[in-house]
């Protein structure tokens, strides 16, 4: 069932209301009713009608002033006011037109144009209504996008450096490079198998993931990378993307670091560490997963340094240890 429009009439002549009122109602309008400026304000917030028909000439506020504060008003300026006049006054409905009235009315009224402009004034305001609700629901739709699109960016310098993923996000794609000196970290977690066999998942993921944390922490106060984390392993290079003095002496801090955090923590984990520096080639793969990778001998080197190392020390490559010595 379709909801009866409700019209407010605002003038201080009762039979001139009480006629109005009759007509409207024949028509399947609801009507309320003001007898002068002061009451149609407070009305209008009131019950918020659908259109005015609001009379000039009035005691205590006129018809000037009411359609003044209505069209300065942001909650009403788009509701609909017919200016109802007297014969001759087109002067007066012109100032109100100007002012932002949808139409006039000439006493006495025309039935046949009553109607007619009443249901075309409702109709545009129907209309100005169903464009403000589906201008709500693209903002509604543009910001849950939004929303997205910061998740997606948020997600996307999770998992690859800030520099890579802006790159990613700008042009689509992510150039393959070589870099020539990069300081590359293994972290490895001695007996992790054995752990998991005689620990409960829960009790293994949340020990894994704050280990990781404070990794992440450690590595970024470094200013190192990280690259991955895969199951007990921890990998983070020095020297990608920003400048940095010395990568390689930042990467054995961040290793003997790590290996004092792992202690205190609740698993009591020993490590194992190996550094290693040189030239590497990275870049991103994967479609629906991307990838940040590093590949090249010096990361295979310090792999093997990390798995051939004693426990919980950072071993380190001869050319390392000359530059950090």
């Amino acid at each position: 069932m379709t909801e009866r429009s409700q019209i407010l009439i605002v003038d201080d002549e009762p039979m001139l209301v009480g006629l109005l009122e009759k007509n409207l109602e024949a028509l399947d309008y609801d009507t309320i009713s003001a007898s002068n400026g002061k009451e149609a304000l407070e009305k209008t917030y009131a019950k918020t009608p659908d259109l005015i028909l609001l009379d000039i000439m009035m005691p205590k506020m006129g018809g000037y002033e009411v359609l003044e504060r209505l069209k300065s008003d942001q909650a009403t300026r788009h509701l609909p006011v017919i200016m109802i006049s007297g014969v001759g006054d087109m002067g007066s409905v012109v100032s109100c037109i100007e002012q932002g009235a949808e139409d006039y009315l000439f006493k006495p009224f025309d039935p046949v144009l009553l109607k007619a402009r009443i249901g075309a004034c409702l109709q545009r305001k129907r209309w100005h209504d169903q464009e403000q609700l589906y201008l709500r629901q693209i903002e509604g739709h543009l910001k849950t996008i939004e929303a997205e699109k910061k998740r997606s960016d948020g997600l996307l310098h999770v998992i690859l450096p800030q520099t890579i993923a802006e790159e990613l996000k700008t042009t689509n794609q992510v150039t393959p490079r070589r870099h020539d000196e990069v300081a590359v970290l293994f972290c490895d977690i001695v007996g992790f198998t054995r752990y998991c066999e005689s620990h409960s998942p829960e009790e293994v993921v949340a020990n894994l993931g704050k280990l990781t944390e404070t990794f992440e922490n450690l590595a970024d106060n470094h200013g190192l990378e990280k690259i991955n984390a895969i199951g007990d392993e921890f990998m983070a290079a020095g020297g990608l993307t920003d400048h940095m003095e010395n990568p390689v002496l930042n990467c054995v801090k961040c290793g003997l670091e790590m290996i004092m955090a792992a202690e205190h923590l609740a698993a009591r984990w020993k490590m194992r560490i190996g550094v290693h520096a040189g030239p590497v080639t990275t870049g991103v793969v994967g479609h629906k997963k991307f990838l940040f990778g590093l590949w090249g001998d010096t990361v295979n080197t310090a792999a093997r340094m990390q798995s051939h190392g004693l426990i919980n020390t950072v071993n380190v490559t001869r050319d390392v240890w000359q530059r950090i010595a």
